[in-house]
């Protein structure tokens, strides 16, 4: 608690003493002076509350001293108590009061009455500066009301008519503030809202909400409509409200909304866009590199298996750029998963390494690799993107390096216990190098280290993106180092947790025979005559019976009249698709034929079209481009104990 300071004016010093012993205390902080003119000086100097005087001074009377302290505005406050041995006529009294005392002390003084006297004044004293300071509060607050650029008001409950508003009503509303009073605040909303607000009004009021924010419309002076934000606190029947123009805001957010529907409906767009462009580029690919299998299984000469090899590279090439293309669209829109498993890290090295050295020993460069002693065998990663992503980088030092060599270096750069562990993968090429100016720009996409680099040696530029991208997505670093003429080297950081089981798939022997299957008719749903004679071609080979549909119509037809065991659902068809065809199927057929297995054959690469092809009933998908064997798994998945149990040998 703040002390009170109170000051004891008298000639004689032992009269000081005197009070000073019955008023000493914590609640007091006391300022003594024989001077009537040093009394003064420390009032203007002090916050003097209470003053305690002598009536009889020799230099100036207390009658005076009290008479000039009342004159200044910054003593006039001062709550005086005359203290004077003088007779107790009332002409004195009156003459003090005149004064500006608010008491007396007689002397000789009675410790029990001037302490008494003095803490009721104290409190008085106590009193009078908390309302002094509510009502600067007050006056602060009003002048915030008056000048506020948002409108305040308070409403009758009851009656919900305006009693008090500020001048901002004119500025926001076009009204005068004496033009509004007593009019209902419901009517200032514009009509098609005015129930809204009454019923919004009515709630705050029944739940004694002490607090509430809401937004209306509502109609000026000159017609026009504006959007508010209205504040309303609601106490003692009475309702504050604080109104703001938040028509800028409000036209402003429209506009958000308009662009993202805008951009939405654009991705959607270039969404359909792509998922149609990648049946529509995949399949033929598909075509083309089942239609050259099943001609190498044929009887060719060497130079014709030669020619159908070199077929079969350039159409993996052509779907390696396609698939760049779309995994660039897929991560770009936040479309790509990176999906982490227990593989052997080494035999994934030893796998991309393998898959690349003819292409080192056809330009006669030395490709080495190296995996430090330390490198943990399994690990946490997603196989199939860290494969990427050294396919990409190994791939781009092959094509840039003429003469020397390339080199891939696996080590340890920091391990945690037996849980973690970070690598680096080092690519590092004595190829043509890599300009200092277009270092930053090499990740970018579509661009390459010279703008002749497209013309000499080919690609889309699209490579290092994808790289930088899937790094960035795996929670890695890459960085490049490279002097023109000289080479390059590309780093690639990252931590890996330490697994103790592998999920290696277990590889499958190419041009194995595959078994056939007994009593099994399938129905195949494929609008693209080369995808069909590749996909009965199989079915023929595993001794399966089939019936062709090129819509999904017909398809529908088809499962009418004959029952089958396994439909193969091309996705992509004219008239009725394949997840529309599929629904119809689990929807309107009666059973066991709404039950039959449904296998998806897309060419499409976006996960969401393969979400949607289980959402819409089918069992299983297979993306295009596929391997007879691929297809011959799933059909044995779903089709149980129709396999002849004994191959042939």
């Amino acid at each position: 608690m703040t002390p009170i300071n109170i000051l004891i004016v008298d000639d004689r010093e032992e009269n000081i003493v005197t009070l000073e012993a019955l008023l000493k205390r914590d609640d007091i902080k006391l300022f003594t002076t024989t001077s009537p003119n040093e009394a003064l000086k420390i009032a203007w100097e002090n916050q003097i509350c209470i003053a305690l005087v002598d009536v009889q001074m020799p230099e100036m009377d207390g009658f005076e001293l009290v008479e000039m302290l009342k004159s200044n505005p910054r003593t006039k406050d001062i709550l005086v108590i005359f203290v004077t041995a003088i007779s107790k006529e009332s002409k004195y009294v009156v003459k003090g009061f005149g004064a500006g005392a608010v008491d007396y002390l007689y002397k000789p003084l009675d410790p029990y009455v001037t302490s008494a006297k003095v803490d009721a004044f104290i409190q008085l004293s106590r009193s009078q500066e908390e309302i002094k300071q509510k009502n600067e509060q007050l006056q602060n607050m009003a002048l915030v009301v008056k000048n506020s650029a948002d409108i305040i008001c308070s409403i009758n409950a009851d009656s919900l008519r305006i009693e008090t508003i500020n001048q901002a009503v004119e500025t926001i509303l076009g009204h005068k503030p004496e033009e509004v009073l007593d009019k209902s605040i419901v009517d200032f909303a514009i009509e098609s809202e005015q129930s809204a607000f009454r019923k919004k009004l009515g709630e705050i009021i029944r739940e004694n909400q002490p607090f509430s924010v809401m937004e209306f419309q509502f109609s000026t002076f000159n017609k026009s409509v504006i959007w508010t934000e209205c504040r309303v606190s609601y106490r003692g029947r009475t309702i504050f409200m604080n109104i703001s123009d938040v028509s800028p805001q409000k036209s402003y957010e429209q506009q958000l909304i308009k662009s993202k529907e805008a951009a939405e409906y654009g991705k959607k767009i270039k969404e359909t866009f792509l998922a149609n462009m990648s049946h529509e580029l995949r399949t033929p690919v598909n075509g083309i590199i089942g239609l050259t299998n099943l001609l190498k299984k044929t009887n060719i000469d060497e130079q014709q298996e030669n020619l159908l090899t070199m077929m079969e590279t350039s159409s993996r090439s052509l779907l390696g750029v396609i698939n760049d293309v779309l995994d660039l669209s897929k991560i770009e829109a936040g479309k790509f998963s990176i999906v982490r498993t227990p593989n052997n890290v080494r035999a994934l090295v030893n796998s991309v390494y393998g898959l690349l050295k003819y292409q080192a020993d056809e330009k006669d460069i030395e490709f080495t690799k190296e995996i430090d002693n330390d490198v943990p065998e399994m690990l946490q990663l997603d196989s199939l993107r860290l494969n990427q992503i050294l396919m990409n980088l190994l791939s781009n030092a092959l094509k840039f390096t003429d003469r020397g060599y390339v080199k891939l270096k696996v080590s340890v750069l920091q391990k945690i216990d037996d849980s973690r562990v970070k690598l680096k993968f080092s690519i590092e090429d004595t190829g043509i190098g890599i300009p200092a100016s277009r270092l930053t720009k090499i990740f970018e996409s579509f661009e390459q280290a010279e703008d002749d680099t497209s013309s000499k040696y080919g690609g889309t530029g699209l490579g290092l993106t994808i790289v930088k991208k899937l790094v960035e997505l795996k929670g890695g670093e890459l960085t490049v180092s490279s002097k023109l003429g000289e080479g390059s080297v590309f780093n690639f950081t990252n931590w890996f947790n330490i697994a103790h089981e592998s999920s290696t798939p277990k590889p499958v022997k190419v041009g194995r025979k595959l078994a056939p299957f007994v009593n099994t008719r399938v129905l195949v749903a494929e609008d693209n005559m080369i995808n069909q004679f590749m996909v009965t071609k199989m079915l023929k080979d595993w001794s399966v019976e089939f019936e062709v549909a090129d819509n999904g119509y017909k398809a529908l037809e088809k499962l009418k009249e004959q029952d089958f065991d396994l439909v193969l659902m091309d996705t992509h068809m004219p008239g009725l698709n394949g997840y529309q065809a599929a629904r119809a199927i689990r929807m309107d057929f009666e059973e066991p034929k709404r039950s039959v297995p449904i296998i998806s054959l897309s060419a499409s690469a976006f996960e969401h079209e393969q979400v949607e092809a289980i959402s819409s009933g089918m069992n299983d998908v297979l993306p295009k481009p596929f391997e007879a064997h691929e297809l011959h798994d799933k059909m044995i998945r779903l089709l149980k104990k129709r396999i002849k149990p004994k191959m042939p040998a």
